[in-house]
């Protein structure tokens, strides 16, 4: 007799059906996982053994073969567990195989039985759902599984007595439910910045159309200062925008006690962080920094500190929406799209361009410090602008009257309208104006005649390329939506123009 359970592994987000195959026969006494076990799934041996004896059973004193179907799929991590000890219960007689093939079951098994959580809870009861089964995961990831469906039938157990008693109708389990979790709502607020109007202006356009930014400026601007209040003027996210985020931190282990937030992420990686790390990879394949930023903020400072690979790994990725990990029998496709927010110095020393300062190493320290800068990646930032030094006597001035509530609220209102937009022009996978390509733009963003005037000129002067061009369209677009202004005029033209012109001249390797 085979015994047969059902339980998933992880490509990306994707969760692939596996059957786990138990068959106990007479012969050598062995325990064998056969099926491209990792080592995590090989040592699952050792605990489903120590687990059924902490529940009062011991294994027979026969040949054990479990087989992970398909075969030629890598099988990564210890969400193995539990399957492969609910299908030998099964082949043992303990529990009717009948009633477990209704579920797709995932779970970590302690030496003592207990049931321990695993990443990628979400996705197994998203895959559950659309198989027509139930799930059978560990307690602490009951609450994000309930999200998946609410008729989804659900057995989060502490431990593998509770499920052995549940199935046999001597113990109920309750069904969890969907658990949010809590808004501290004690993000940094605007109204701390004193001065930098252009800057904030500047966050607040890109905050509305999704822009990617750069702020160049001396060491003391407040170019961290305004990246970090950044998610405290965007809007919450819609279900299915938390869905798919928190579907990427499910896999990447990163929801705590299985709630999910309608914060935006914002991610603020070391300049130290590996090409791995940006742009995800490893032994499972795990998700990035990129994939880990979906609908929310990568926030880079020191831009040019990072190493050049890294920062080449954005281009694309800034482009599609989504990172793509090749391996050599397969590859996994993580959704990453991400706001790009950096902060720079002009040079090493910092000081380049302010009056009154003369560096020791003169134009050279600016030049070879932005150089590490590729063209094509800042052609791909809509907005760069410069942060010019504070004085002390900023710092005495009266605290701003406009907090970051007044400017999420006009946020929010600049969103909604892009969202209408692009949802009546069936364009369901564009919400914002940085989304839009060009056959969007030549509908939506074409401005008036003495705006369509001056983006012809300077796109002569400033030497744009294609990218460049839409990208200021984009910008423009954005503004004249804060403005609630239907048609584009020469006022929002210009004020897109501006946001592009290179800070302090910074020159970029070609």
């Amino acid at each position: 007799m085979v015994a047969k359970v059902s339980t998933v592994a992880f490509q990306g987000i994707e969760a692939v059906p596996v059957d786990v195959q138990v068959q106990i026969s007479s012969g050598i006494v062995a325990f064998t996982i056969v099926g491209l076990p990792d080592k995590a799934v090989a040592e699952s041996r050792e605990r489903v053994r120590s687990a059924l004896t902490a529940a009062g059973l011991s294994l027979p004193a026969k040949r054990i073969t479990v087989n992970l179907a398909p075969a030629d799929l890598p099988k990564e991590g210890s969400h193995y567990d539990l399957p492969i000890a609910l299908g030998l219960l099964a082949a043992m007689g303990v529990l009717p195989g009948d009633i477990l093939n209704r579920y797709c079951v995932l779970g970590e098994l302690s030496l003592d039985g207990t049931v321990t959580s695993v990443a990628g809870t979400l996705p197994a009861a998203m895959a559950a759902n659309a198989a027509g089964l139930g799930l059978i995961c560990p307690q602490t990831g009951g609450g994000e599984a309930a999200w998946a469906a609410q008729d989804l039938d659900i057995l989060a157990a502490g431990n593998l007595v509770q499920i052995v008693n549940h199935i046999k109708g001597t113990q109920v389990l309750t069904r969890p439910e969907a658990r949010m979790a809590e808004d501290p709502g004690d993000l940094p607020d605007l109204v701390d910045v004193k001065g930098q109007e252009l800057a904030k202006r500047a966050i607040e356009v890109a905050a509305a159309g999704g822009h990617h930014m750069l702020m160049v400026g001396p060491p003391g601007a407040g170019k961290s200062m305004l990246a970090s209040r950044l998610p405290s003027i965007l809007p919450p996210m819609d279900a299915g925008e938390m869905l798919d985020v928190s579907m990427i931190a499910s896999v990447a282990g990163e929801l705590s006690g299985g709630r999910l937030s309608r914060r935006r992420p914002f991610r603020a990686p070391h300049h130290s962080a590996s090409q791995a790390a940006l742009v995800g990879g490893g032994l499972r394949a795990r998700p990035g920094e990129m994939a880990l930023a979906h609908n929310g903020v990568l926030f880079l400072d020191e831009l040019p500190e990072f190493q050049g690979r890294v920062l080449e790994s954005l281009r694309q990725p800034m482009e599609s929406g989504q990172t793509v990990i090749a391996r050599a029998n397969h590859h996994v496709t993580y959704p990453a799209r991400f706001q790009l927010v950096a902060a720079m110095n002009p040079c090493r020393c910092g000081m380049a361009g302010e009056p009154g300062f003369a560096c020791r190493r003169g134009p050279r320290c600016a030049s070879d410090y932005q150089a590490k800068l590729s063209g094509p990646l800042l052609d791909r930032l809509d907005i760069q602008i410069e942060l010019p030094a504070l004085k002390a006597t900023d710092l005495t001035l009266p605290a701003p009257s406009e907090t970051s509530a007044d400017v999420a609220a006009r946020v929010a209102r600049a969103r909604q309208t892009q969202h209408m937009r692009y949802r009546q022009a069936d364009a369901q996978n564009v919400r914002t104006n940085a989304q839009a390509d060009g056959k969007l733009l030549d509908r939506f963003a074409r401005p008036d005649e003495a705006g369509l005037s001056l983006l012809r000129d300077a796109a002569d002067a400033l030497n744009l390329s294609a990218r460049g061009y839409h990208r200021i369209l984009r910008v423009a677009r954005t503004i004249a939506d804060l403005d609630d202004a239907e048609q584009m005029t020469r006022i929002h033209v210009g004020e897109a123009l501006s946001y592009r012109q290179r800070p302090f001249g910074i020159q970029s390797a070609a």
